[in-house]
């Protein structure tokens, strides 16, 4: 979940399959259906651990594996158990005990995995077979291994964009026949993933969802169970991408044969309803200038959907979030909260009322008691008293707004000013910049503390603005980013601070840094290749500063596939001779997120140009390597002496 609490997915898992991901220890992870019921929910070890899901506990690094369920299902309902013998699918017959091969053409390079899904009526079986891709792994050194003098190779598997990736498709037996029936692949040859894969209650057919690699194409497919005949019952398209890994939602509803379904076909993130039997749109469920954020419960008896949303209060900061309710048809939406600030909820346990908390970053809790039904405040139950917090000379931040590079469009951000402040001073601004187009990350909940404020104290303001080509406005401010992720809405940003600085004075725009990490590094060193004229010192940590380096699903998800020549023009190593300003380079020497040579092969360009720049390589960490103790100091120091001109911590 993001600090406002709204839930930010991550990755899809196949049955049967594993996935690894970045995280740090406290983390807390949540594991749901494709309905959006929770299957598993576990923090992350320090030093790292695994979650089974479906276990009763997390396996923590060193513990033994448990024993692994057995491949082998057996039904008392149906008459026939498949198994995988050699790759391949077999079948046994409960009554008889004859045992018999459905499928011969499995091998090692092409095996048929042993997930199957029945057909209710036990007649039929689909199974996926899956093409192994090339399989790549990062290397690196772990320079000072806790147990032992000398240094260990490690490795881990990382596909990057354009690999040859791990292919899956359905293949579909007939117990009857005791043979495969073809389903012609035309409309799911080139799958990025196939999921979801769930069979009608009267065994006539089976649908499942394809996501085209480049995800410009997604689609509910259908196939008819006689006869393999496969046909697209909702398409999906795009020019530029589809969003998956952040605004996707698919529920069926089998009982009434309809599909919910999530899009921005119109320019905004909606809902709409479909027939699951012909695929035809039965009608939009949300529709207007505002965004479908997510999808809380969708009640089939009721025919109502309870969903957060952004920008419906008129104005109102856009990616505050409320939370609605609305009928299947796109009759009676229902706002449920209402005050100025982003909101969570906890509803009685008969859902006949709730308690709102609201808040933003200059506004502490306030907490209502509100009516379901028709969304209307009962009573206020407690506001925050920020009284003593405000005595201490905490500095409330300040959200902002102004115009982006089209003149029209409202861009946002926060400023955080030291607890001295003297507004007839000259202050150096530093940005906190993440540009990654799977969110925005402008904070947007109250907090009593913000690392941000951190920097303040030493003597700068601080800022943070979500520029086009973020997510959660519409789709065209989104689009900004498409094969364009070096633009990261640097327009933007500088036209905030040129319109910050006019109303402030003391924002000494002559003195501009910036600092990031991840994409946010990418972001900071492009800030001085791109806009050097502009940003005058910056500190990218553990930077995906070529895509082509970076996870495959991240990249191709912005960067599209196949690998073009965009891939090169965005790259910080093919401008690293650009370089203005000063520059502080940070790394893990142990990242599992972003391949540390991204950032070596920085180090060489600029070397090559014979650049000056600071390179800060910590040992024995990972991602995040600028946030530990020892590195957010040299950070910080950094800015001191580059921007403030003086030397820190001297007498």
């Amino acid at each position: 979940m993001s600090e406002d609490g709204e839930r930010r997915r991550y990755a899809s898992i196949k049955p049967g399959n594993r996935y690894e991901q970045h995280t740090f220890a406290g983390h807390v992870w949540l594991v749901t259906d494709s309905a959006g019921k929770t299957l598993g929910v576990f923090e992350a070890a320090e030093g790292g651990g695994e979650a089974l899901v479906g276990a009763e506990q997390q396996l923590k690094e060193g513990q033994p594996e448990r024993p692994r369920p057995s491949r082998r299902e057996d039904a008392a309902s149906r008459r026939f158990s498949a198994s995988i013998k050699d790759h391949n699918v077999h079948l046994r017959d409960t009554q008889t005990g004859e045992e018999f091969a459905l499928s011969k053409d499995g091998t090692a390079d092409d095996a048929y995995a042993d997930r199957f899904r029945w057909s209710p009526d036990g007649t039929k079986l689909v199974v996926m077979r899956t093409r192994k891709g090339e399989g790549r792994k990062v290397y690196f050194i772990e320079s000072s291994p806790k147990d032992q003098v000398q240094p260990k190779l490690q490795s881990y598997d990382y596909d990057k964009p354009g690999d040859r990736i791990a292919v899956s498709k359905p293949h579909l037996f007939d117990t009857a026949t005791r043979k495969e029936t073809p389903i012609k692949d035309d409309l799911f040859a080139n799958p990025w993933s196939i999921t979801d894969l769930r069979w009608a209650p009267d065994s006539k057919r089976f649908t499942f969802l394809f996501n085209q690699r480049g995800h410009q194409v997604l689609r509910v497919m259908v196939v008819d169970a006689q006869t393999g005949e496969a046909r697209a019952l909702v398409e999906e398209t795009s020019q530029t991408f589809i969003d998956y890994s952040g605004k996707f939602f698919c529920q069926h509803l089998d009982d009434t044969k309809e599909i919910v379904w999530m899009s921005e076909r119109d320019g905004w993130n909606h809902l709409y309803l479909y027939d699951a039997e012909t695929g035809r749109v039965k009608n939009p469920i949300t529709k207007g200038e505002w965004v479908v954020r997510n999808v809380d419960q969708v009640d089939a008896k009721a025919r109502q959907i309870w969903f957060r949303a952004g920008g419906l209060r008129a104005g109102q900061d856009p990616y505050l979030v409320h939370f609605c309710r609305v009928n299947f048809d796109g009759t009676g939406l229902t706002i449920l909260t209402e005050t100025d600030g982003t909101h969570t909820v906890e509803y009685s346990p008969d859902r006949q009322f709730l308690i709102d908390s609201a808040s933003r970053v200059d506004q502490p809790p306030v907490h209502e008691l509100r009516r379901v039904a028709d969304g209307q405040r009962v009573c206020e139950l407690e506001r925050a008293d920020w009284t003593e917090l405000l005595k201490t000379g905490w500095k409330v931040p300040e959200r902002f707004v102004a115009k982006g590079r089209d003149g029209r469009t409202d861009i946002y951000g926060v400023i955080w000013r030291p607890t001295n402040f003297d507004p007839a001073k000259k202050y150096s601004v530093i940005e906190n910049i993440y540009a990654g187009p799977q969110s925005a990350f402008v904070p947007k909940s109250f907090r009593s503390h913000y690392r941000q404020q951190e920097l303040a104290e030493l003597g700068f303001i601080v800022v943070q603005i979500d520029g086009m080509g973020t997510s959660q406005r519409s789709k065209a401010f989104h689009d900004v980013c498409w094969k364009n992720l070096k633009d990261a809405g640097f327009p933007d940003r500088i036209a905030w601070l040129k319109a910050a600085a006019a109303k402030y004075p003391g924002m000494d725009l002559t003195r501009v840094g910036l600092y990031g990490g991840s994409a946010g590094g990418q972001n900071a060193l492009g800030g001085l290749l791109f806009h050097g004229d502009f940003y005058k010192a910056g500190v990218a940590d553990c930077g995906c500063h070529d895509n082509r380096m970076d996870k495959v699903w991240w990249n191709e998800q912005w960067m599209g596939w196949p690998v073009g020549p965009e891939y090169a023009d965005n790259s910080n190593v093919t401008h690293a001779h650009r370089l203005q300003g000063k520059l502080m380079l940070v790394v893990g020497e142990m990242d599992r997120n972003v391949d540390p040579a991204s950032t070596m092969q920085v180090v060489n360009a600029l070397e090559k140009a014979n650049k000056d720049f600071d390179l800060l390589v910590m040992t024995g960490t990972g991602h995040g390597a600028a946030e530990g103790t020892y590195a957010s100091r040299r950070r910080a120091d950094f800015f001191v002496r580059h921007l403030l001109g003086v030397e820190p911590r001297a007498k």
